[in-house]
This record gives C-alpha cells, structure tokens and sequence, in this order.
C-alpha cells in the first residue's frame, strides 16, 4: 500500500519489497445517467416532443411527481453498491457486445486527447499507474506501488513508483512480449506530455507555483527499468493526483519522434492504420475496425490482473461495439437483445423497468456525484458581439442562475429522479462543505432585479433591452445527440421568455462543440458535462485562468478579472496546503466565490438506472456513483 514516510523510513522501504496488492480496483470515469419516470400523459408527451415549447407544472404536480416517481421505481429496481467486497472466479467465455455514438478519429493516443469517442477507445489498450479508493478516501497501488518522501526543512516532495513486474506490450495472435518499463511513462512525460509543441493537454500539470509566484516543473527521473521517481520542487497536499497517469508504448513514439519530430509522432496510427499493429497492456486489443459499423477488441490473456485462480479478466473473449451515432438506435439494439447493457434515458426509463425479468435486471443509484453545467463565453475574441458584454457581468450571469427552473427540470425532463444541485464541491469531495450553497436560486423577479441593476429595462413590447437599448437575444448550444439537454434548454428558453429574452437552441455536433471551446471560440453559452470535482485540485486545465479548458475564456495569460486572479491564488494555495484544516479555508472561500461569480451553472444531479442482461453471472457485478457499472469481472452464465 502506499504511504508517507520520513526520510529515514524511505532508506529502511527500499530494502523491503513494494509487492502491489492483487485487489486493486479499477477507477471508472463516472458519466451523468439520464433518468426519468412516467408521470401524466401530458408531461410524457411534453418530454418526447423536445423540440416544443415544454408545459408548465404548478409547484403541486412537481411535489407530486417527485414522491410518486421515487417511490415506484426504486422499489422497482435493484440498489447493489460497491463496498470492496471482493470478486469471486468466473469463467472465460462469450462475447460482449457494445456500443460507442461515434467512429474514432484516430488511433494515436495523444491527438485521441481532443477526441473522447477514441480516447476511449484507446484507454482499453492501456492502464494506471494508481487507483483511488473512494470509500476508504486514500490511493492505492494499481500497476505500481508508491512511496511519498517529504522533506519538510527543503519544502520538497518525491514519489517513489515502482512498477509491476507482470506488465507487458503484447500484440494479437502473437506471443511476442515487450516488457512495460519505466520508460513507457518517464519518456512520455518529457518528451510528449512536457513538450509544448504537442499541446497535451496534460503540459500544465506537470508545473507547480512556488511561494515566490514562479512556475517550477515537476521532474519525471528514471532510477532503473522498474523504478523511477517524481521530484516535486514544494511539498504539495496531493502528489498522486498530478502523477497518476496512464501507458504508452515509448519504444513506438520515440523512434517516431527522432526521425520525424513533431508531425512524426502525430501521424503515427492513423485511422487507417492496420489495428492489429497497435500494442496493448491493458485489458484488450482491437482486433479489428470497420467504418461506420463497429469496432472488435479481443481479450488480451497477459493482462496483469488476475482472479484467486490466476485467471486475466475480463473473462468475455471479444468485446464488439456496434458505432450507432445516436441514443435511439442504442435503445433500438437493447430491446432487440443486441447489446448487454443500457443506460435508459427519461423517454424510455419506464419501458426498460416494465420489461425487466428472465432477460435482464435493472440496478439503480442515487443522485449522480456530477452535473451538467451551464456557462457563458467571455473571450475577448468576441469583443464584437452584445452577448459579450452581457455575458462578462456577473450580475447578468447571477440573472441566469435565477432563470434556472431546477424544479421544472427535475419534474417534466427527470420525471422527479434528480436532484437540484446548488453546491460546487461535491459530498465525495473531502473538502465538501453542506453550508456553502448557491444563492441565485429560481426566482425570476430576483433575476429581472439583477438584470435592472446593470440597466437592462423592459421595452413596450416586453422585449428585455440592455443600456445600448439592444434586445437581449443569444444562443443555448446543446450535443445533437443528447435529447435531455434539448429538454433542459427548451425550459431555459422558456423561462427566459417571461423576462423578454430570447434564448436561441442550437443543436450541434459534439466534436463541434469541442472544438469551439478549445480552438474556434465562436460558441455563446453552451450546456456541456466536465465531471465531478471529486478532488479539489482536479481539472488543472479548467480552473485556473491559464487552463486550455478554462471553459469561458482559456489560455489567459494572465487572469482576465481579479475573481479570476483570487480563484487562481486559492487553487494554487489549496494545492500546496497539506495541513487539512487550513485548507479547508481556504476551499471555502474558493466554493464561495465560483457560486457567487457564476462562470459556470450547475443543473442537477440525475438519479442513475443500468440494464444488464441475466445471461452474465452478476456475482461480480456492482453499481453506484463513485464507482460505476462494474462489468469487467461479470462472466457469461450460459
């Protein structure tokens, strides 16, 4: 297990062996599960024609909603949560069949960085270093085991890794076998991830901020094949957060990168490329892909982790995932009893618990950890544009917040199964704090008042005008794919109207959506999930000013407001506080602040449902949200 030891202790652990436990568990990145649950005949139809204006509910109908859908599909479903309860042998056997919405775009892992469809895609050929374990609130080894050395009279911080000796690079219908090293993550780290000319988005976390305001790099030192170190120039409170990464095969990019640089090492693995060239040491190999149609990943039998019987999970021999493009057509596949798993969405919740029986069981999860945000562009590129200047008042943006009818989304788009959320910090977080809560709560005469303090006035007609007496009109973009968020935004749009402002929904393709926030800027406001903030530091590339992911204006080179200067010096000293109740100050103030500018609007926390078929043994399977659908330990029953 991990620890942190003093100096002395680090001389006396370097003789004893750093053996990794067998059982560590695997960290999923927890997705928002859209739910919902039949109510009248009038609301269901409101929920499927998304496109319509959406009908109001008076406060009794939601109340109502709320108890009777709570009720009825809890008790209709099954809770099974993760508590490190262990997993019995399976058996290997039969073929997991999948879906992801997209073709990938490449095959390289780092240019996969901009595309979450092929990072995903790629993350089934590779692993971690660590693993959190949340219930336990601490880190644990995964392919490598740590040793944290602190040496309080210099201010300086080294994490000993030490990396499992049964880690290898492999390659489909071969026996050759490349033995993982300490190079697959130290090279990368200094050529790839700390060379700014690849843009990764992992560059600004390997700097830390001294007292002084200077910037110093966290060093990646090689000690030996399986050992190697991270030098941190100051202590800082959580080292295992900005080193935890995950496996590239060095000895495929480096040789790109000497002889073709930069553009080398991009133009590796194409999405033409022959798939069955691709390394892996993680769970699967893709096999094979077809355009359109699907991807075909086959299990790699040297993966390291193992059951009480030696045997590698995951136990299914393929994993084939069908590239559908849209929610429907994976539902459409689920009830034709082509797909394993299925995360219902609020049109189809109630048909998807009806059905449940001999073919398969729905399992359930209280409110997700995350949310999905609601934030407003303020770069200066659009200087230009009215919505600029609005946008940029946290008085408007606090207007907004008021706009927001969370309660009216959780009744007719949620059918009552989510939960308002009005905190920053979620309760996983150990910095979580109940008292600090959002103030601009639904309440539209609150919000015409805000929009009054900044001049903004009703015009004869109702129109809302700013103090230029221009009408306050801007667009809601929203993932084409995604049919809740076009629910939420027709509700937005809706309860903007009653103050005389029009809110424009914008379906767009996602990789469009990406791009806009990360290279053309030209979006307005946009609703977009970015996960829970599980650790306080977490989301380098978001948070502070000079993130490539600062959502409403990145790559500052210097904070553009003094919010945004005082939330960078919070973040940077919350990072560097390892003492728990001085931090806890200053993580207050930094909740505090982020609610009370509203750059970004939290919606609500969705309760989660899963479908999983009755023809896998579900011994293994467990379901919550810190930890997910846990499927990789499931074998076939047949």
């Amino acid at each position: 297990m991990g620890r942190t030891v003093s100096q002395a202790e680090n001389r006396r652990a370097k003789n004893k062996n750093r053996s990794l436990t067998k059982t560590a568990a695997r960290t999923k990145r927890l997705f928002l599960t859209k739910t919902a649950a039949a109510l009248g005949a009038v609301v269901c139809a409101a929920a499927l024609c998304a496109c319509q204006k959406v009908p109001e509910m008076t406060l009794e109908q939601i109340a109502e909603a709320k108890e009777k859908s709570s009720r009825e599909f809890f008790t209709a479903t099954q809770s099974k949560p993760y508590k490190d309860q262990g997993f019995v042998p399976g058996q290997v056997g039969g073929v997991w069949n999948d879906v992801c919405m997209s073709d990938p775009k490449t095959f390289n892992i780092l240019v996969a960085e901009r595309d979450a469809q092929s990072a995903g895609i790629m993350g089934q050929t590779s692993d971690w270093l660590f693993d959190y374990d949340y219930e336990k609130r601490e880190w644990i080894p995964r392919c490598a085991s740590f040793v944290i050395e602190t040496d309080g009279a210099r201010d300086t911080l080294t994490v000993h890794v030490t990396l499992r000796d049964d880690l290898y690079w492999s390659f489909i219908n071969s026996d050759k076998k490349i033995p993982v090293t300490s190079d697959d993550i130290v090279w990368w780290y200094d050529e790839v991830s700390g060379d700014e000319r690849f843009q990764s988005s992992a560059y600004s976390g390997q700097f830390v901020t001294m007292a002084d305001g200077e910037s110093r790099r966290i060093k990646a030192v090689k000690i030996d094949e399986k050992n190697f170190d991270f030098v941190f120039p100051r202590i800082v409170a959580d080292p295992l957060l900005a080193t935890n990464d995950s496996f590239k095969p060095s000895w495929i990019y480096k040789k790109a990168k000497e002889e073709g640089g930069v553009e080398g090492v991009k133009n590796l693995f194409g999405i033409d490329s022959d798939v069955q060239t691709i390394p892996s040491m993680g769970m699967w190999f893709i096999e094979s892909y077809s355009p359109g149609q699907r991807l075909v990943f086959a299990r790699n039998k040297d993966y390291w982790q193992k059951d009480s019987e030696g045997q590698a999970i995951p136990y299914a021999q393929k994993m084939i995932m069908q590239i559908v493009g849209d929610q429907n057509t994976s539902y459409l596949l689920f009830t034709q009893g082509k797909l394993e798993t299925y995360s219902p969405t609020p049109e189809n919740l109630d048909d998807v618990i009806r059905g449940q029986g001999n073919d398969y069981t729905v399992f359930n999860a209280d409110g997700s950890l995350g949310a999905q945000l609601w934030s407003f562009n303020q770069n200066p590129k659009n200087r230009a544009e009215p919505f600029y200047d609005w946008f940029c008042k946290k008085e408007f943006r606090q207007a907004m917040s008021c706009v927001l009818n969370r309660d009216r989304i959780i009744a007719q788009t949620y059918r009552g199964l989510a939960y308002p959320k009005y905190d920053f910090f979620p309760d996983g977080n150990p910095f979580y704090n109940p008292d600090i809560q959002l103030e601009y709560k639904f309440d539209l005469a609150k919000a015409e008042s805000l929009l009054n303090k900044i001049g903004f006035k009703r015009g004869a007609d109702g129109t809302m005008l700013d103090e230029k007496k221009r009408p306050v009109e801007f667009d809601l973009a929203i993932a084409s794919t995604a049919n809740t968020s076009n629910d939420i935004a027709q509700i937005i749009s809706d309860e903007a109207k009653k103050l005389g402002i029009k809110v424009n929904v914008r379906q767009t393709d996602f990789q469009k959506m990406v791009e806009s926030l990360t290279a053309t800027f030209d979006w307005q406001s946009i609703i977009i999930g970015l996960g829970a903030n599980l650790f306080p530091s977490q989301g380098s590339n978001v948070w502070p000013s000079s993130g490539n992911l600062h959502l409403w204006h990145p790559y500052q080179q210097k904070p553009a407001t003094e919010w945004e200067a005082r939330c960078d010096f919070l973040y940077n000293e919350g990072s560097y506080t390892a003492d728990k109740l001085a931090a806890q100050k200053i993580w207050d103030e930094y909740q505090r602040l982020i609610l009370e500018e509203c750059p970004i609007i939290y919606l609500v926390r969705p309760a989660s449902f899963y479908a999983i078929r009755n023809r896998w043994n579900l011994s293994n399977f467990y379901y919550d949200n810190l930890n997910g659908a846990k499927t990789d330990w499931v074998w076939l029953a047949e």
